[in-house]
């Protein structure tokens, strides 16, 4: 297949009249710069790399637009994501996954890395036959076209030094060695489409020794992701129980590396955001979940400027909109700072495509070997109609996206899916039925 392109944004700068051929395995094989279609290209207008979304809770979904009337903060939002996951079976995760994964490749995400915790049944004991919830998250994947990093997650205790009670129980495999026993029979059981990656859940749940036996246990080449210092109280709780930071436990369990992928990283001293640039992490910033559980703004600006990568994800999915959370995070750092163009549209670019495409363990960006992943946007909208095109990111929302292309196949138009099964869905239609079984957001599990 191959696309032309009458501009398309290469390192964040606009180049006209591209030749984008994809290869049979779905990978970017050449790229034609100012030269003119061709009898069978796939015309499209103004393009972007497809954005990969580094951090996402797809059962998070079920709580949108019904937690605003309680007020209370990140905990108190808890309780009723604790609820949700109570209920979720494999058949029922499969069905909301699927809605989730739609929403997104419509609003523009090509790949998504999804933060796994809820592995067992509701007991604690496992599924027969095995990885029944991961397995409906890759089939839901499959399903839409979205390419998918599974992050499977290590969840020990339900807080420092504090048992799993309640639903927690099903998250947690009670020790790190069989935790990553479980994630070996896990990587040979799925699909090679998709990534299976790992994640430690926060300081809170893996104590340091644990943490550094899944870094000892891990192959070196799989991601590893981390909820790192959301929220202050979290600090608070491991400088009690430790006497470090979150981030200088890490750096002492060995886990700070190219590798690790922090999430959130709001609440840093400055030897935090030193060892975290030092080390060229990845910090994958959510703006517009932080915004919305008061988390508070994180310090990007100054972690980039220290060596570490900016990524972006969706998390709880109460907005699905890469633009947006773009915008987000460059209006954080200007309401923080007094100043504007603190991210450059370029930088925001990368952040939503490259950046987040490597924290998936993938090759993201329009360049050669590269996934063929792109996204076409309307430039003639309400909104981009005489946008400078390399300003677009600060434009542009998840309604002007015209086409999604994903392994050199075109999987939505117009904000209705082409799923591989044939066939085209709206992602709302998948929603409405996926999310019948929450009705009830209200309802508390038996324990925190």
């Amino acid at each position: 297949m191959t696309f032309h392109c009458d501009t398309t944004l290469i390192g964040g700068s606009p180049v006209g009249s591209v030749r984008i051929h994809a290869d049979p395995a779905g990978r970017i094989a050449r790229i034609e710069v100012d030269t003119p279609p061709q009898d069978g290209d796939v015309r499209l207008g103004l393009v972007m790399p497809g954005a990969g979304n580094a951090h996402s809770h797809a059962f998070h979904r079920a709580l949108r637009g019904r937690t605003h009337d309680d007020g209370g903060d990140f905990w108190r939002w808890r309780e009723r994501m604790y609820a949700a996951a109570a209920r979720l079976e494999p058949d029922t995760y499969f069905v909301l996954a699927r809605g989730v994964f739609g929403e997104m490749l419509a609003a523009g995400y090509t790949a998504v890395a999804d933060f796994h915790y809820v592995h067992h049944r509701p007991d604690g004991t496992p599924y027969v036959p095995a990885h029944a919830m991961e397995r409906a998250l890759a089939d839901a994947a499959a399903d839409t076209g979205i390419r998918l990093t599974l992050l499977d997650t290590c969840y020990l205790t339900g807080g420092i030094a504090t048992p799993l009670e309640g639903v927690q129980r099903r998250f947690g495999d009670a020790t790190a060695a069989a935790w990553l026993e479980r994630w070996h029979a896990l990587r040979d059981a799925l699909d090679p489409a998709v990534v299976v990656g790992a994640a430690l859940h926060s300081v809170r749940a893996v104590p340091p020794d644990e943490i550094a036996a899944v870094v000892a246990g891990l192959p070196s080449d799989v991601p590893l992701h981390v909820h790192l210092s959301e929220q202050s109280q979290e600090n608070a709780d491991c400088l009690a129980a430790y006497g470090v930071t979150p981030t200088r436990l890490l750096a002492d369990a060995g886990a700070l590396s190219p590798r690790l992928s922090v999430v959130h990283a709001t609440h840093l001293t400055e030897d935090d955001i030193g060892m975290l640039g030092g080390a060229e992490v990845t910090v994958v910033m959510c703006p517009t979940t932080e915004a919305d559980l008061g988390d508070g703004i994180g310090p990007a600006r100054r972690l980039a400027d220290t060596g570490a990568r900016i990524a972006l994800g969706s998390d709880q999915n109460a907005v699905v909109d890469p633009f947006l959370e773009a915008r987000a995070l460059e209006a954080g750092e200007r309401l923080a700072s007094g100043r504007r163009g603190r991210f450059t549209p370029g930088e925001l670019t990368t952040a939503l495509t490259e950046h987040g495409y490597r924290a998936l363990g993938r090759t993201g960006g329009i360049r050669v070997g590269a996934d063929c992943d792109l996204v076409e946007i309307d430039a003639t909208s309400a909104r981009t109609v005489g946008a400078d095109p390399a300003q677009v990111v600060l434009a542009a929302t998840a309604t002007d996206v015209q086409r999604v292309i994903v392994g050199g196949q075109v999987r939505a138009r117009a904000g209705t899916l082409c799923r591989p099964s044939g066939g085209h869905v709206g992602p709302a239609h998948l929603l409405a039925a996926a999310l019948a079984p929450f009705d009830d957001p209200r309802e508390e599990p038996d324990g925190r």
